[in-house]
């Protein structure tokens, strides 16, 4: 019998069709249109704390919370604007998400008290969610290795706003504040409804394809925790016409083990780079903070064309690289080790990206695509709000090195977990010996 949680956030099963599909140039533009709308959202946090001094927090205490505000809202409404998606339409809700996000901008930026941003900030969370509206728009239209590849395009999309957003935010500084800012940066989600606008509609499901998704949600209801656990690691291409087995919630908590094992350094990373290398200038320490994000936007398609058919192996290998690269940030004292980590964190981070996008595609097949996604959204913001409290505790008691040395352990365990089922297939098996008749 399912829990009420697990309602909530398993995605409604709804079909199975041939895929309409859609061109290079307009796979494209989804993801470029996510690009340039998520600028504001990836770019402006990081300038909080020159913010909230306009509006009256001096000390910018309020800071810490108000950087995971938008994705504690974001993670609650992403599994309803999903299900609204499959039944209204995904384009539909796609454009909103954009004019969502549009509207929160505006309000921030013309925002003159600490309430009215804060405001801002929830409606941004609830109103936005660009990106689980995207995917669920893909795999609308597109299923297996072309939507793994556009599930790896998209979250390229992603790593370069974080990489070059603060840049750009950083260079207008001088003639305009971050808290302005926002109120520029609404044109460019604006820009990117009025580029979607002229995207297909993928087209609604027949009825009649609802039974053989019911079945595939049956199998993830029924599925024993050792075929869930091996499932979810990754399988190889399923034979055509035949529903995948891959267990939903051992992909939603690889995703959440994931973004926390990875999100847990970004909060206290320049501290930790100053404790151990003092004299570092902000150029370096940004680019350091970049590097990983750097990495996936250089090697993410090879990555996936070498282990689209073997995602289980790729997960594997991820998380270890994630967690030698978290140890070695509590170890390392010099730039050039320094340099070294953050390129293991960065194959780590790119695999783990890339093979979570293949898990999702296989997923996706014979399921409605905006619930899937939206819950999978869910379960990554949710990682990343637990990953930020949990830095900020860690931090508190024992210093920078701490949330590493956190997101080292749930590397270790993850991968554990990942490779258990496999030794475990691979153990020896005796058979009972019939029992004699009396």
């Amino acid at each position: 019998m399912r829990t009420t949680t697990s309602r909530q956030v398993e995605p409604a099963a709804v079909e199975t069709k041939d895929r309409p599909g859609l061109t290079r140039r307009q796979v494209h533009a989804v993801a470029g249109c996510y690009f340039v709308a998520s600028f504001a959202a990836l770019g402006l946090p990081p300038y909080l704390t020159e913010i909230l001094p306009e509006l009256g927090d001096g000390a910018a205490r309020w800071a810490g919370l108000l950087y995971i505000v938008p994705t504690i809202f974001g993670a609650l409404g992403a599994p309803l604007w999903g299900r609204l998606a499959d039944r209204f339409g995904r384009k539909r809700l796609l454009l909103r998400a954009q004019l969502g996000l549009a509207a929160a901008f505006l309000l921030a930026g013309w925002a003159d008290s600490l309430g009215t941003f804060v405001a801002a900030l929830v409606l941004q969370g609830i109103l936005g969610g660009t990106f689980a509206a995207s995917n669920g728009y893909l795999g609308a239209a597109l299923e297996g290795n072309a939507l793994s590849r556009a599930l790896t395009l998209m979250q390229g999309s992603a790593r370069a706003a974080l990489v070059f957003a603060p840049i750009v935010v950083g260079s207008l500084t001088p003639w305009l504040s971050p808290h302005r800012q926002y109120a520029l940066l609404a044109v460019l989600p604006l820009t990117a409804a009025v580029m979607l606008a002229a995207l297909p509609e993928p087209p609604r499901a027949p009825a009649a394809a609802a039974k053989q998704a019911e079945a595939v949600a049956e199998t993830d209801a029924v599925q024993s925790p050792e075929t869930a656990a091996g499932t979810a690691a990754g399988t190889a291409a399923e034979p055509a016409g035949r529903a995948p087995v891959a267990s939903l919630r051992a992909l939603y908590a690889l995703e959440f083990a994931f973004v926390f094992s990875t999100v847990i350094s970004f909060p206290y990373l320049i501290s930790l780079i100053k404790e151990r290398i003092p004299g570092t200038g902000p150029m370096v320490s940004g680019v350091l903070f970049a590097l990983p994000h750097m990495c996936y936007l250089v090697a993410a398609m090879a990555v996936h064309a070498v282990f689209r058919t073997r995602p289980r192996l790729g997960i594997g290998i991820g998380f270890g690289c994630i967690a030698l690269g978290l140890a070695g940030h509590g170890l390392v004292g010099s730039l050039t080790g320094f340099i070294a980590v953050r390129l293991v964190l960065g194959a780590g981070l790119t695999l783990g990206l890339v093979c979570l996008s293949v898990l999702a595609a296989d997923c996706a097949k014979g399921r409605a695509p905006g619930g899937l996604f939206g819950s999978i959204e869910f379960f990554s913001k949710a990682g990343a709000v637990a990953a930020g409290v949990a830095a900020a505790v860690g931090n508190d008691w024992f210093g920078p090195a701490a949330p590493v040395l956190t997101g080292t352990a749930i590397a270790l365990v993850t991968v554990l977990a990942t490779a258990a089922p496999v030794l475990l297939s691979r153990l020896p098996r005796t058979r009972r010996s019939p029992r004699c008749l009396r």
